[in-house]
């Protein structure tokens, strides 16, 4: 083995070793349990960020866990087709070239998509490849793939015969940038400082007028009534008066409407029904026209009157001033207030009046409630992201699944062009059979990319086809994500999967938080600071980033990234190679048969197995209960601490000794115990422990189908602990002393040990080589009752009373005068101080803290000044 461990080096080497082996490749093990985990597919919309290295790392421990552990594995590739994402990312692409996708046409404009498709697909699959994912690339799936979009066109019209899909004109949010339709979790809100403003709305008797308020004045071009409550004394004669719009001149009635609240503000509200989505309720209990005042760009039309053709904010501009010089405006307060915006293009969304289709969500979601309250539900991890799994679904509208896209999937409904009758169908064939027509024209609009990705579980699987995978790995065992996509997609996918399954589409859901920055910031290209996952392999390898991102947080945590952890990732796998090397070199020509742990074996040898049986069975558990944070500490532990700052410190003296059994034993314990080592961190680190693993006495082409070390009764040695527990108290007893009185670990000192019992006094004789060599004694000697000299250092450990003679630690004589003069400094520092507080002008003058520090360091040199005069008068007895 080098010298040095070269991260890449050995990722270039073993990821194609993995690949051209077939090693990932699910249903090898027909007779084996199967264990499936199917990716959350990232966009095609550009790189992998750190939050997927963090999401696919946590997966494919689980995956190479597993299939260690005996299962057939299936971790199935793919990706997202991302519809107004991609979209977005290549009409910003084709603008740059001062080219829209008006000016290429849908079918070359897709072709534009398709290429960029295929260019970011294949830079995923670099990076999956560089992360080092043991993923089943045969079975890889994209949502746009004719196998998955057969399952979107079957749910889509199985939906549609129950009833439970529908067409209709509504409020919807409207993204006046990308020019679609959005679902209600596609809008983020954001606080916006904006101003409300107070308008005179006359009575057309001449009786007065009414105030109302609003954030928009540009909407009320679209108004079709007041509203009151039907209790308000204030209005009670006013309801069923009629107004007079003002710019306008309209005729709108005053009505009553429990949806006013009469407590706030002045009790009236303006309707708009085609811009406002309570506000469209209200004019369908009333029966009030929708008038729509804007293009689908987000421009005044026809209906805005003067105002036809003027950008929205331009128009709120001119019509605030025009009701102005009317008298119709009162006032303009400041006013914070929530504005939805596109999650993708970032515009303000405007609710907005248009036909579309919607999913009736209420049977769907009632079925997913019973499931999660009867027990028969997904597992959450952490259990508390259930409450907010719950909440949502309990109160979730229909969900508005048509985009006005050209890239996703198109919605199989078809038109007559001589009739306008509408028929929907799997494809037009069928569409064609049903209606008898032949004039037929596809709906234009594509499905919401949600739509495809709530398939995902088992469409991937082959659904609705009666494949032999879908009957082998479904229902999967665990899907790893964020918590951010609880509702766009872990409900989605839980709803549609009991639907179209009868099944839920896993049994547990990992819910991880996100990765921020090292101030605890969400990573934005606004802040610029995001961390690319290439980078970090690039300059401490797949290895470090993997170990520190999945160990570094708790199940449902955020996680800060630091490159600090990672360079301490990075000098774990240091530490482990050097240690490696070490053993490799003391185990030439021992072969894989040689190794042989059923002998007579030392108390380090014991007690080593039943350390790594302990931490075999400890890191089974947690990974099963997706602790990573606490399995992480436990392998660094075990690796650090027990094996190579103990375990091979003591091996050496066996390796190096003239005892031939015992350094057989050594070997053989050595090489078991290095082999299990590095399949224990395997799924975290596989690259190193690949290399190392290859090196070692083995058998099999792969670590990644070694088996997975389990928990053994035999290798249990609670004496073998209590022994090495007191022989360790004892050689840092030892090195305490040391430090307190600056002896080095090179000079030999002498010991004495006081055994509490016969049987430490026992443990004691049979480990005096390992005592000798690490406390590095020049005389050693145990009993009961020892004879010391008066002048000694003393430590207690459990069983044993430890004494470093003085004299063989230290000049005393020169050890009092060092001492004497460090007194005289002290006391040099104590009588400052003490005349600087004494002086009345400073105590008077100086800032309260300045004088605070000055008695912390009063009492500081008193307290230390104390034990150096304690310590002088120990020595001279």
């Amino acid at each position: 083995m080098p010298t040095t461990y070269d991260p890449k080096a050995a990722e270039q080497k073993w990821y194609p070793y993995w690949m051209a082996g077939g090693f990932f490749r699910a249903g090898q093990r027909l007779d084996a349990k199967p264990y499936t985990i199917v990716i959350p597919p990232p966009n095609v919309t550009g790189m992998l960020h750190i939050g997927h290295a963090l999401d696919f790392t946590l997966q494919d421990i689980l995956i190479r866990t597993k299939r260690m552990q005996g299962y057939d594995t299936l971790w199935l590739p793919g990706t997202d087709h991302a519809g107004i994402a991609t979209q977005t990312k290549v009409e910003q692409k084709l603008r740059a070239q001062n080219i829209s996708r008006y000016d290429l046409g849908r079918e070359k404009f897709l072709e534009q998509v398709w290429a960029w498709k295929d260019q970011y697909a294949a830079t995923i699959h670099e990076q999956w490849a560089k992360m080092g994912l043991s993923l089943d690339y045969s079975r890889e799936r994209f949502t746009l793939d004719e196998g998955l979009s057969k399952a979107v066109r079957e749910v889509f019209v199985k939906l549609y015969e129950k009833g439970l899909i529908y067409r209709g004109k509504r409020i919807i949010n409207w993204d006046p940038a990308a020019r679609t339709a959005l679902s209600d979790i596609e809008v983020e809100y954001k606080e916006v400082n904006g101003h409300l403003y107070h308008l005179r709305y006359p009575l057309k008797d001449g009786s007065g007028f009414i105030t109302v308020a609003t954030t928009r004045p540009e909407t009320m071009l679209g108004d079709t009534a007041v509203a009151v409550h039907p209790e308000d004394e204030r209005y009670k004669d006013m309801i069923g008066k009629t107004l007079i719009l003002p710019i306008v001149g309209r005729e709108i009635p005053v009505i009553a409407d429990e949806y006013v609240d009469k407590e706030f503000g002045s009790g009236a509200v303006k309707i708009t029904p085609a811009h406002d989505p309570n506000d469209f309720e209200v004019g369908q209990r009333h029966n009030l026209p929708q008038i729509v005042v804007m293009d689908e760009s987000g421009t005044m039309n026809s209906e805005a009157g003067p105002y036809q053709g003027q950008d929205r904010s331009e128009c709120r501009k001119n019509i605030t001033a025009d009701l102005k010089e009317q008298g119709v405006l009162i006032s303009i307060e400041d006013h914070v207030h929530q504005v939805g915006h596109s999650e993708r293009s970032g515009a303000v969304v405007e609710p907005y009046l248009s036909t579309q289709w919607f999913v009736a969500m209420k049977p769907l979601a009632e079925a997913a409630i019973k499931a999660q309250k009867d027990g028969t539900g997904v597992n959450f991890v952490p259990e508390r992201f259930e409450k907010i799994y719950l909440h949502w679904i309990e109160n979730v509208r229909d969900w508005c699944i048509s985009r006005q896209l050209w890239w996703g999937h198109r919605i199989p409904a078809w038109y007559s062009e001589s009739t306008g009758e509408m028929v929907v169908a799997r494809d037009e064939e069928e569409a064609r059979r049903i209606s008898g027509l032949s004039d037929l024209k596809q709906d234009e609009d594509v499905l919401d990319t949600w739509f495809s990705s709530g398939l995902w579980p088992f469409s991937t699987l082959g659904w609705p086809d009666d494949s032999e995978d879908m009957k082998r790995y479904y229902p999967t065992d665990v899907l790893v994500t964020g918590y951010d996509i609880i509702y766009f997609w872990v409900a989605r996918m839980i709803f549609t999967a009991l639907e179209f399954t009868g099944e839920k589409p896993f049994s547990d859901v990992l819910i991880h938080g996100l990765v921020r920055d090292a101030e605890g910031r969400k990573m934005s290209k606004s802040l610029g600071n995001g961390v690319d996952p290439l980078e970090v392999i690039e300059k401490y390898g797949a290895d470090a980033m993997r170990y520190m991102i999945s160990t570094g947080s708790t199940p449902g945590q955020d996680l800060r990234f630091r490159w600090e952890k990672v360079e301490q990732a990075r000098n774990f796998a240091n530490k482990i190679w050097n240690a490696s090397r070490f053993a490799l070199m003391n185990l030439e020509g021992v072969t894989f048969e040689d190794i042989d742990i059923s002998g007579k074996l030392g108390t380090a040898d014991r007690w080593i197995l039943h350390r790594l049986n302990e931490t075999s069975r400890d890191i089974s558990r947690l990974i099963n209960a997706y602790d990573f944070g606490e399995t992480g500490r436990l392998l660094y532990n075990f690796i650090w601490d027990d094996l190579c700052d103990w375990y091979i410190e003591f091996a050496k003296l066996s390796l190096y000794g003239s005892d031939e059994a015992a350094k057989r034993s050594t070997q053989s314990v050595l090489a078991y115990v290095l082999d299990r080592t590095m399949r224990l961190i395997h799924p975290f680190m596989p690259y190193i422990s690949e290399e190392i693993w290859q090196h070692l006495p083995h058998q099999g082409e792969t670590i990644t189908l070694a088996a997975w070390p389990e928990y053994d009764v035999v290798l249990e040695n609670p004496d073998a602990v209590a022994e090495m527990n007191l022989l360790m108290d004892m050689i840092r007893a030892v090195r305490n002393i040391r430090a307190e009185v600056n002896v080095p670990m090179s000079k030999k000192v002498e010991l004495i040990v006081k055994a509490g019992s016969q049987e430490t006094l026992a443990i004691i004789d049979r480990n005096n080589a390992y005592i000798s060599r690490f406390a590095n004694t020049s005389s050693f000697e145990a009993g009961l009752n020892p004879e010391a000299p008066e002048k000694v250092m003393s430590a207690v450990v459990t069983g044993a009373e430890l004494l470093l003679p003085l004299s063989g630690l230290i000049d005393i004589e020169q050890e009092i005068a060092r001492l004497e003069k460090e007194v005289q400094i002290l006391n040099s520092e104590v009588e400052r101080v003490d005349k600087k507080l004494g002086n009345a002008g400073f105590v008077n003058k100086a800032p309260a803290k300045v004088i605070e520090e000055e008695r912390a360091k009063q009492a500081d040199y008193s307290a230390k000044r104390e034990k150096v005069l304690a310590r002088i008068a120990e020595l001279r007895g």
